[in-house]
């Protein structure tokens, strides 16, 4: 696994932005991998302590010993598309993608070892990119080592399309462009927030349907940062639905439907649905795209919020 030391993490100690730059391990994992000697800096050996400067290579050569210690589980998949390379999933709500504290079992990592046993060989088990536990939708997972480098590589060029849709809290008016770098909140770690000295983040978004309250929105990855989509909509006022970390107080319209009320009050994830993913193979060089229908929870909010505009048309 490598990473390049951004600029504006150059001047800090090696063990400080290795675990930034490899966050899915835990600082005092990297710090011995570092005395090891498994994680290099420009093809050196250095100490824990010792300053890096942007531009340095950081290599990890660990990744055996770190996916010992994940357990092939039978865990059902939703498969769009695979082939001996790649593999499309369509990843349902409350799936964790990637083992952390609280979540060792039960993650689709998990499901990838059962499914595909040599995928250990893959760093990370071939996620190369991650939704939400919540989040519903389209995900690519590399099934080798040639095809998680090159897929890496796209998402690092942008030349991944990830379009998602969301329902929103408040009436937009017409689409737009957020840019806007997004970090680590301050206070509360598990969240993140549009901050100074936060990675680049961008996002373009258009409006599908309007209604009274709410707003159906398509939005479109061009970076692709934890929470982007939710922190972003929050960030112009428009948090998603469902979203109690980004949104804010609870919002309805007025003499609205009492079956809606309950139905946007208990939804109960964010309404957000990764729809379109669009990429090129690979092995093969040829561009792919696929398209994940919107799921039943999803479907049944848009009805609703239908049903209460045509209430009260004219």
């Amino acid at each position: 696994m490598r990473a390049e030391v951004p600029s504006e993490l150059g001047g800090q100690r090696l063990d400080q932005v290795a675990a930034q730059l490899f966050s899915e391990h835990s600082r005092s994992r990297l710090t011995a991998w570092i005395k090891e000697g498994l994680l290099t800096v420009d093809g050196e050996v250095v100490r824990p302590r010792d300053i890096v400067h942007g531009g340095s290579l950081l290599e990890l050569d660990a990744e055996q010993e770190a996916q010992g210690e994940w357990v092939a589980e039978d865990i059902e998949l939703d498969i769009v598309y695979e082939d001996d390379d790649i593999l499309v999933i369509n990843k349902p709500a409350g799936l964790v993608v990637h083992p952390a504290v609280g979540h060792q079992s039960g993650t689709l990592l998990n499901a990838l070892l059962h499914h595909i046993p040599d995928i250990i060989n893959v760093p990370r088990a071939g996620i190369v990119h991650r939704l939400d536990k919540d989040t519903t939708g389209l995900m690519v997972v590399a099934k080798n080592i040639q095809a998680q480098t090159q897929l890496v590589d796209q998402l690092q060029k942008r030349s991944v399309s990830r379009i998602y849709e969301c329902i929103v809290i408040g009436v937009i008016t017409a689409g737009g462009k957020i840019d806007a770098p997004i970090g680590r909140h301050g206070q509360q770690r598990q969240r993140m927030a549009v901050m100074e000295g936060g990675k680049q983040a961008i996002s373009h978004y258009r409006v599908l349907e309007r209604f009274r309250s709410h707003t159906h929105t398509r939005v479109k990855l061009e970076t692709g940062r934890t929470h982007q989509i939710r922190v972003h909509m929050a960030h112009i006022n428009f948090p998603l639905v469902g979203d109690p970390a980004y949104g804010g107080r609870f919002r309805i319209p007025p003499a609205a439907n009492p079956t809606m009320v309950q139905a946007l009050k208990e939804f109960p994830r964010q309404a957000l649905h990764a729809r379109f993913l669009e990429l090129t193979h690979p092995v093969t060089g040829q561009r792919m795209k696929w398209e994940s229908p919107l799921p039943d929870d999803f479907v049944w909010l848009l009805s609703l919020l239908r049903q209460d505009r045509e209430a009260f048309v004219g």
